[in-house]
Order: structure tokens, then sequence, then C-alpha cells
């Protein structure tokens, strides 16, 4: 069975094209600086065969179209015709309250996917724009969206409800919803495969560690809470979001600095976290380079603040599911920081020793998660 992966951004499309029965990608690529006058799109084979150019590609659907016309070519094409593809597979990051698992696209679907732009509005409009591009050049092709937020709607009211006034909840839908599901799901199913034991028997926390983090507390399988809440700007510290603080801090820069919630949302977003504190990169792979000679001390702070949260997080799932049984790292920052387990070994030993905690390092597939997902559902059909 062959699925098309479509990740895309407001200027961007990421793709991955997998034969899901034998377990292969065929091949990948993303089109980038879309409604830019030059737009890149660069594509490779499984077999290493790479391409690269440099065109005008003004929306999604343009850019879908020279996706399809790759994939399908004499020159590099690994299918010989789109009706080879059995179903394509959408990245969604916002769900709501409506989708606990991959759907089919309908037009109701399509409905309440526009009706979470407003809770994220920098990733659900352009998700849209790839599926009405693939309805319109693949009209015959089942599209299945697979959302971010779906894994953690588990999550319990006493764990996803702030103690703001209810009206603001049945009116808006202020809750917390958390992301990174899809990755959070393959890592703990993967982890409990390593171990030899039912996913139905472990406690694990999971680490979704890159330039957005966030944590899940996964009991028997099922995510029970999360880090991330409302936007993915809460929870632990991340490349350029600042995670949990005081929200009066919102309305002390607003009074003192003289700027728009706006503008804050701006910096809390795009200027903080480990860029803020360390006041040279969001790049943990340059924070590492240059600890050692950091005169001002700023990037040993933000390495540390980072850890801090991470740990402080791990204490309090710990509690939360009354034990543990592994702790799963994944993502750029987790994957290639070996300091950050050596960190976790030592600082939370008593805990590791008493509950007997495997750490894991496992790197994520989100991908291949969109796209098993999305053969379960065609095969129903």
């Amino acid at each position: 069975m062959i699925i098309l992966i479509l990740n895309c951004g407001s200027s961007s499309i990421k793709f991955k094209l997998y034969n899901v029965e034998k377990d292969i990608y065929l091949a990948e690529g993303k089109v980038e600086k879309i409604g830019e006058e030059k737009s890149i799109f660069s594509y490779s084979q499984a077999s290493g065969k790479k391409k690269e150019e440099t065109t005008n590609i003004p929306d999604h659907e343009k850019g879908l179209k020279i996706i399809t016309d790759a994939l399908v070519s004499q020159e590099c094409g690994v299918i010989k015709s789109l009706d080879e593809i059995n179903g394509v597979g959408h990245r969604v990051v916002h769900g709501g309250e409506d989708f606990s698992k991959a759907t089919l696209i309908t037009d109701e679907v399509i409905q309440s996917i526009k009706k979470y732009t407003k809770l994220a509005p920098l990733h659900n409009p352009p998700a849209l724009s790839g599926i009405k591009a693939c309805l319109k050049l693949m009209p015959n092709v089942s599209q299945v969206a697979v959302f971010d937020t779906a894994f953690h709607q588990t999550i319990p009211p006493k764990a996803y409800m702030y103690a703001i006034p209810y009206k603001y909840y049945q009116k808006y839908k202020l809750r917390r919803y958390g992301f990174h599901g899809t990755s959070h799901n393959y890592i703990a199913s993967k982890a409990s495969r390593i171990l030899g034991k039912s996913i139905k028997e472990l406690k694990i926390i999971t680490c979704h560690l890159g330039n957005g983090c966030s944590i899940a507390a996964v009991d028997k399988g099922i995510s029970v809470d999360t880090s991330m809440g409302f936007t993915p700007l809460e929870g632990l510290v991340m490349g350029t979001r600042s995670g949990d603080l005081d929200p009066a801090i919102v309305a002390f820069l607003e009074e003192n600095e003289k700027i728009s919630c706006t503008e804050i949302d701006t910096i809390l977003n795009k200027k903080s976290g480990l860029l803020g504190l360390s006041g040279v990169s969001n790049d943990m792979r340059e924070l590492n380079e240059t600890k050692n000679n950091d005169t001002t001390g700023r990037v040993g702070l933000a390495l540390e603040v980072f850890f801090y949260r991470i740990k402080k997080y791990i204490g309090t799932y710990t509690a939360v599911m009354n034990g543990i049984d592994a702790i799963v790292l994944t993502g750029g920052i987790g994957e290639n920081n070996p300091w950050i387990v050596e960190k976790l070994k030592k600082e939370l030993s008593n805990i590791i020793e008493k509950f007997d905690v495997k750490i894991l390092v496992i790197p994520t597939k989100e991908e291949w998660m969109i796209a098993s997902e999305t053969a379960k559902l065609v095969k129903k059909l």
C-alpha cells in the first residue's frame, strides 16, 4: 500500500512517500519559500538519487503539483502513476475536542479543521491548503487527517482544565490540548517493544525535545497528562519559547515596557527559551560548543534551566502515575545530547533505583505513524 504523507507549513510542504506493507519509504523532499520569487524544491529517492531546483511556486497547489510530477517522472519518479497512491495522510496540528484519532477527510472534517484555525493560526490554514490542493489534484484518492492533539484527548478534565471562570471553557474551549501527540504515541509504543512488555503494563514518560519540546505521561498506553497546553507555548523551556511562566508577567511587561499583547506574544514564542536566556542561539549544538568559552555564564544558565524543567516534569508525572517504568527521549535534542541522559541518571538516581527505570533514546518516526494510521483507515474502505 502506497501512502503519501504531507506536512504543510505556511510557506512549505514536506512530503514522504511510503510503501507501508514493505515498511520502506520510496521518496521524500520539501518545497520551501512558497509565495516567494525563488522557491526551492528538493527531492530524493530512497536509492540516493537527488534533485533540487529553484523555481516560482506561488501557492500550495502549485507546490503539490511539482511534488506529484516528480514522483511519476521518467527522470526521478518512483511510481508510474498517481493511481498507485492509495491514500494521502495530512499532518494537522489542531483538532480540538472533535478528534481523538485519525479521520477520513470529509466536508464536515474540513469545517472542523477550519473552526480550530483560531487555536492554531500558523498551522491549520496551510494544512487546509494542502488538503484542498490534494482533493483537486487527486480527487479519487482517500485523504486522511492525523492530528497532533488526538493522542492527548484521553487526558482527564482534572488535568486539562484551567482554573479560570468556567464560562471561558464553554465559550472558547480554553483548556489544555497538548501537541506532538503522534511522536509521543510512537515512542511510547516503540519503548514497550524494546522492553518486551505490553504497553498496558507500563508507565512511561515520553520527552519530545527539539526546537519545540513537550513531555507526556503515558499510563498503560494512554496519555494522562502533557506539558504543552492551550497552545505549544506552555511547559518546557524550548528553543525560542518560554514555556511555563507566571501569567502576570504579560500584564507587567505590557504596562512597564509599553508594548502590546501581540508584541509580548512574539517575545514569548520567538525570542525566549534557550535563545532568550543564553543570548547566543536557540540551537543546542551551538550552545554545547560555546558553553565552555562563555564568559557571561548565560549559556550554562540556559542549559541548567532547560534541564531543570525536564527533571521537574518527570518528577511531577512520576507522582501523577504513582510510578514509572521508563523515560524516553526523542527529537533533535533528545537524540543527540547524551549529557541529558547522564544528568538524569545522576539527579534522579533514587527514583531510577526504586522503580528500576529504563532510560531510552528512540528516534521518532512521526511520518511513519501518519502513514500507518492512514493505511489502516484506507484498508477499511
